[in-house]
């Protein structure tokens, strides 16, 4: 079985929280082929030493290349950590990932114990994938 393929995404005020959940996981995560958009993906390189294909910044298109990504086929599961609370320029490219999410039955995380309950499935994968 192939690596799940996971896209790691957050606003900049959620940005620690998954860079926090992501080392909290990381043995998990370092068996998964790693997307994230531009920022994140830095960070994710930087402080956590993981392999990550970068795509551009969500306000640059990287939310719709992560879309794009989902339509091929080639993204299996989806965290994306949004600020709700802050409104962002960018807003129609994020409903059009959350909704390529809900046409495809992608899985999306989108707080913390959602991304909580994707990593044991995840597990659960990657476990299965040993026998």
């Amino acid at each position: 079985m192939e690596k799940p393929r996971v896209a790691l995404i957050a606003h900049d005020k959620k940005k620690i929280d998954l860079i926090m959940f992501v080392k909290e996981n990381i043995e998990t995560f370092k068996f998964c082929e790693l997307y994230a958009t531009g920022t994140t993906g830095k960070f994710l390189r930087e402080k956590l030493s993981l392999p990550v294909n970068a795509v551009h910044s969500g306000p640059l298109g990287g939310d719709i290349q992560i879309g794009a990504l989902l339509v091929e086929g080639k993204m299996d599961f989806v965290i994306f950590l949004r600020d709700p609370l802050t409104a962002q320029p960018h807003e129609p490219d994020i409903s059009a990932l959350m909704r390529v999410c809900d046409v495809l039955n992608i899985p999306l995380a989108t707080n913390l114990a959602t991304a909580e309950a994707l990593v044991v499935e995840i597990k659960s994968i990657l476990k299965s994938s040993e026998l």
